[in-house]
């Protein structure tokens, strides 16, 4: 594998050298701080605050003895993201305001948990740029931009989004949306060392917040829609060594395999999966760790294709795709695992966030692990053996009837695998949770859970080829767009639905729910106060009763919000946080159902506290699509054919039907579809690569982009008739 480092220096930053006075203001704000984060002697305060983000081992596993800080994406190592603060409760939250927000300078999704440790906030928007704040004031004490190549974003299935830092010893570490994992000085934002954890030939991206564990910082990668091979990976914090790398599926039996895990799985899979971009499995989010059993818990993703009958002729299981796999921190030894899916063709990944908790069950406590993937059942399993103790949906679902207790395995519906033609299933390939992270309140026992309900349709392909850069599901694109009919539209429309739902997991039952107007929304946060805070897909951040979901308090926060919020406390004042900017998968993909005139972007961090007023300037969003269509020139075959590439290919960036979200131009309304030439320019040579759109050329011909524009072509007539009020053509 690749690898290069590097020795780049703040010089190379935008804007020249960092100033003196910022690493000035740093040094000063961290000492000011230290007494009122910091646990411990004071001699401890004093080592602690000599060097910003100064986490190590006894810190993280003493963060509740320093509820203050947010050290680590889920506050602890078990990633309950609850916090033990209490002093914005249900009697007070009513008086949170606004205290300050910070703008940053992007206008796609924003995804990240910021981390906030000795007064400074450390945070990610799109492109995977980094920002130290200072957290009382939301100044900037500095900015890095790692320069992604903007058309690296055909590689990005669901947005150039990033979700996070770690901090460790005085160092800020974070993964680049192009595979590099890279670490700064936490004081001046300069580059210590960067590595290649992904061959850059290959369709690698990185938008998961790495996790460090004595002293190694693990990344994962995604990128299995477009066909790569998963694996999970540990480097040295002080060098950048790679410490061990984990693969989470088996590459070619005829090479050998890396460990007996790896000829293990190989046994449950059939064909040449590795001859179809390597099998997918990747790690692109969860992890967590419990530094008793000494175990490391990773969510492994989905298969390239999507589709099993193309991915591994004749069945299978497929390992380790969507499963909880536990490994040694230390040295990525193969422990356990559970499979969510066996043998998954829907796109059910089990990347989704994982808690760790101690639950009473059938009078025992246990210690477990939780679970909400995409497939739409709730699992409890044992974490010290991966034995499954209980499953249920968490959904009205229709892919499988229940989960078999005996076997661990789910029941699957007549037909759920599509083989014999079309099928509507429930939830779709975004699932019925996505990366958006749950909350477990230690004192309710409940777990509070962003649910996605709409579903998606399912069809085996006329024809599948492999396409090395390109996504390869191995679906029917045609069937799995929308209707023609507008009235057909409205009525799958009506079907998008989403909710916070307060699971319990003793229980295996719903506590409570609260419907919201659209789906995507918000990550949430659980805190002694008796509160649940999430922000939504409509511009809202609200505070709920964590007991019984009454709404208490609301911001309008002037975009959607799909990360989830934190909260810290400096100088004995808590703080809650939120970085809000609609976008991500649904945003870009269903155009159709998101608003997207009236739904703005507007990338930024949102902290409260009690007694503030502070407020939002204006939005200005004057995004639309200005319709213009050329005469069709086309045939009904071509159009056809092009519907097909466009569904393949194209949907991702620039929506389903070609709708639009509006985060990318909507083709429908693009100068570019007047002329075959200009066209051609831009989809097969790159004119536009600067902006984000790659160059297609080695991977569409011309009678294909010519094919794709006369269906934009044809989409845009249709999208004008509709706005207009006249017959669709």
């Amino acid at each position: 594998m690749p690898s290069f480092r590097s020795s780049l220096r703040s010089d190379s930053l935008p804007g020249g050298p960092i100033p003196l006075l910022a690493a000035l203001a740093v040094a000063m704000l961290i000492g000011a701080c230290s007494t009122s984060l910091l646990g411990g002697d004071a001699s401890e305060k004093t080592a602690a605050a000599a060097t910003p983000a100064a986490v190590d081992s006894k810190r993280l596993l003493g963060a509740d003895k320093e509820p203050g800080s947010w050290m680590s994406h889920g506050r602890t190592y078990s990633e309950q993201r609850f916090s033990p603060l209490n002093k914005i409760d249900t009697t007070n939250v009513d008086e949170l305001g606004l205290a300050w927000s910070f703008d940053f300078e992007t206008e796609r999704g924003i995804e990240a948990t910021s981390i906030v440790v000795d007064g400074v906030m450390y945070a990610t928007s799109a492109w995977s740029i980094v920002y130290a704040l200072d957290a009382r004031t939301g100044a900037q004490l500095w900015r890095f931009d790692p320069k992604v190549a903007k058309d690296k974003s055909r590689h990005a299935c669901c947005d150039v989004v990033n979700r996070g830092v770690a901090v460790w010893k005085g160092q800020v570490f974070f993964g680049a949306l192009d595979g590099r994992l890279i670490a700064l000085d936490a004081k001046t934002g300069e580059v210590n060392w960067e590595i290649a954890t992904v061959d850059p030939e290959l369709p690698y991206t990185i938008t998961g917040a790495p996790r460090i564990i004595r002293g190694n910082v693990l990344i994962g990668n995604g990128g299995a829609e477009y066909g790569v091979r998963g694996f999970v990976s540990a480097y040295d914090v002080e060098s950048g060594d790679l410490v061990w790398r984990f693969y989470t599926v088996p590459g070619d039996p005829s090479k050998g395999f890396e460990n007996d895990a790896m000829e293990m799985a190989a046994t449950t899979w059939n064909g040449e999966w590795y001859e179809l971009g390597g099998g997918g499995g990747t790690v692109w989010d969860s992890m967590a760790h419990d530094p008793e059993l000494d175990l490391l818990y990773i969510g492994v993703g989905n298969g390239t294709p999507w589709n099993q009958e193309i991915r591994s002729p004749g069945g299978g299981d497929n390992l380790f795709l969507s499963s909880i796999v536990a490994l040694r921190p230390d040295t990525g030894e193969y422990v356990w695992h559970y499979q969510t899916t066996p043998g998954e063709t829907w796109d059910y990944t089990a990347t989704q966030h994982i808690i760790l908790a101690e639950l009473e069950i059938d009078g025992v406590e246990r210690k477990v692990l939780m679970q909400a993937p995409k497939n739409g059942f709730f699992y409890v399993i044992d974490r010290a053996t991966g034995e499954l103790i209980s499953a249920e949906k968490y959904m009205n679902l229709t892919w499988a009837s229940h989960v078999d207790l005996e076997t661990g395995r789910p029941i699957e519906t007549e037909n759920a695998r599509y083989l014999d033609g079309p099928q509507l299933t429930f939830p779709s390939y975004l699932g019925g949770h996505n990366w958006h992270p749950m909350s477990f309140n230690p004192k309710t026992g409940l777990v509070y859970i962003p649910v996605l309900d709409f579903p998606a349709n399912y069809g085996l392909p006329e024809n599948f080829e492999y396409k090395p850069g390109l996504p390869n599901l191995g679906i029917d694109g045609i069937t799995g767009s929308l209707p023609d009919d507008q009235a057909e539209r409205d009525a799958l429309g009506a079907l998008v639905k989403g909710r916070l739902v307060a699971w319990d997991p003793s229980k295996q039952e719903e506590a409570w729910r609260v419907e919201h107007p659209g789906t995507w929304n918000g990550g949430t946060l659980s805190t002694a106060g008796d509160l649940v805070f999430q922000g939504t897909s409509n511009g809202e951040f609200v505070a709920f009763r964590a007991d019984n979901g009454e709404r208490l308090w609301s911001f309008p926060s002037q975009t959607g919000i799909v990360a989830p919020p934190m909260t810290f406390e400096i100088d004995g004042e808590q703080y809650v946080s939120v970085n809000v900017g609609w976008g991500g998968a649904f945003a870009l993909v269903f155009g159709e159902y998101v608003q997207a005139e009236s739904m703005p972007n507007v990338s930024r961090v949102l902290t409260f506290k009690l007694g503030s007023t502070g407020t939002l300037p204006e939005v200005e969003w004057t995004r639309r699509v200005e319709f213009n269509p050329p005469a069709q020139q086309a045939d009904a075959a071509t159009i056809r054919e092009g519907y097909s590439l466009y569904q393949d290919i194209c949907l991702g960036c620039h929506g389903l039907n070609a709708v639009s979200g509006l985060l990318i131009p909507d083709l429908r309304g693009s100068a570019y579809i007047q002329n075959q030439v200009a066209w051609d320019s831009v989809l097969r040579d790159g004119a536009l690569r600067a902006n984000g759109m790659a160059a297609f050329g080695e991977q569409i011909d011309a009678e294909e982009s010519a094919a794709i524009r006369a269906y934009v072509i044809q989409q845009a007539w249709r999208g004008q008739a509709l706005a207009e009020g006249k017959p669709q053509p």
